[in-house]
């Protein structure tokens, strides 16, 4: 009885790494990969983002960029100036909010800094 128990147990073991090997893949294409594609967008997001952009952080706390840093933004808000990480930005305002009209707004002021470093 023990014999064919072992005989059968070891044509099984080879459909058992057959299914781990299927439970892998789509773990892979369900979970890891559209998390990895997500961290790539968020990381883009992040870097693309201007001064003069209104913007919401993680903790709800609504702003717009004063200055971009390397190592994270100031985010001027109604009770003043702030330092916040990178990761700390959630989505942008802007254009969800304002409109076209905020985005004109925001290209105006960054002109207006630029010119004045350039007197400087």
């Amino acid at each position: 009885m023990l014999t064919i128990f072992l005989q059968a147990q070891q044509g099984s073991s080879s459909m058992m790494l057959i299914m781990m090997g299927v439970m892998f893949v789509g773990f892979y294409f369900l979970m890891i990969r559209p998390q990895m594609r997500k961290q790539k967008q968020e990381k883009n997001f992040q870097e693309t983002l201007k001064v003069g952009t209104r913007v919401v952080l993680t903790s709800g706390l609504h702003g717009r960029i004063a200055q971009v840093q390397d190592d994270g933004f100031v985010i001027e808000t109604l009770s003043g100036k702030l330092k916040f990480e990178k990761a700390a930005v959630s989505r942008e305002f802007t254009e969800t909010r304002f409109g076209e009209k905020a985005k004109a707004a925001a290209e105006k002021t960054a002109e207006k800094k630029e010119i004045d470093t350039e007197k400087k």
